[in-house]
């Protein structure tokens, strides 16, 4: 059944009594933790700088995201790796004056972005804004039942202790509060990722900053993790919207600065030239009647 924003979710509800077959032991081990901190303080720019042209699309994903999570007025919300606001922004506007949206990220620079957008919504709307405030999610500095709910969009892949990230989650939630996670599904199904990965890699060599992305691409693998760390059930829907963008625009620039920023930065402008030359080709070819079709696979993971 279409969604508002277009895209067509398939669930998969999962019970601490019928869990599938997953084995966890890896989860702790990957990513490196000082390789993520760096790769992200090294993009903080490019996320705040495309925040704002970028919102609609985010948009798109943030409210799914926000109504599995059952976010409604009042409520107290923890979003985690909040990066330059999202959905944390439009949490708080969904929360209102009663209600109490936290945003989180463990790379204050992320945060740069999310603090001045607040402010500008602040002084632009008058409505509520969230708090922002640096937290490792392994070792989270809130009271014990603290929040109603928790959210966190493209974040979680990237812990390396993600059994300790989501005792933290576990613990932080009052009883009967949901934890809503959105990950990325496989590569192949994320057109912007693959072909962007492709040519990157074609350029500057393949240094598997990519992978971390797709941790929990494969179905119940996060609600394995879930269960593990004291959620009672779970519940996965997936997304698969696809875009229509527009032949000879440079519509991948957002992703090629966001997600694969730290291996730009001492880049020549020859060859940042000639690597986006060979991205625009790329996406070229697959235009049909001067529309590329980017497809898109995203998975949110609600626990209770």
């Amino acid at each position: 059944m279409p969604t508002r924003s277009g895209v067509r979710p398939a669930r998969q509800g999962f019970s601490i009594d019928h869990p599938p077959n997953i084995d966890l032991a890896h989860l702790d081990a990957h990513p490196d933790a000082s390789r993520e901190r760096d790769r992200w303080a090294a993009s903080a720019d490019a996320w705040d700088r495309w925040a704002d042209p970028m919102a609609d699309l985010a948009d798109k994903l943030n409210r799914p995201l926000l109504d599995a999570a059952g976010l409604t007025a009042g409520d107290r919300l923890l979003d985690l790796a909040s990066g330059a606001g999202e959905p944390a922004l439009g949490a708080a506007r969904r929360a209102g004056a009663g209600g109490l949206v936290v945003g989180s990220d463990l790379v204050p620079g992320m945060m740069a972005g999310a603090v001045r957008r607040a402010r500008d919504i602040g002084e632009r709307e008058g409505g509520p804004a969230p708090a922002f405030i640096a937290a490792d999610m392994t070792a989270l500095p809130f009271a014990d039942a603290a929040f109603d709910r928790v959210t966190c969009r493209f974040g979680i892949m990237f812990v390396p202790a993600v059994a300790s990230a989501l005792r933290e989650v576990r613990r932080v939630l009052r009883p009967g509060g949901k934890a809503a996670f959105m990950v990325w599904g496989p590569c192949a199904g994320n057109g912007l990722f693959a072909g962007i990965g492709d040519v990157v890699a074609d350029h500057l060599g393949e240094d598997g900053s990519l992978a971390p992305l797709f941790r929990f691409a494969e179905p119940g693998r996060l609600s394995a993790a879930m269960r593990a760390a004291g959620f009672t059930e779970t519940e996965e829907t997936d997304l698969t919207p696809v875009r229509k963008a527009p032949a000879g625009q440079p519509f991948w620039r957002a992703a090629l600065d966001m997600s694969f920023g730290h291996r730009l930065g001492g880049l020549g402008v020859d060859r940042r030239t000639a690597l986006e030359a060979d991205i625009a080709r790329h996406f070229e070819a697959q235009a049909v009647n001067g529309v590329v079709p980017v497809p898109s696979h995203a998975r949110i993971v609600v626990g209770w």
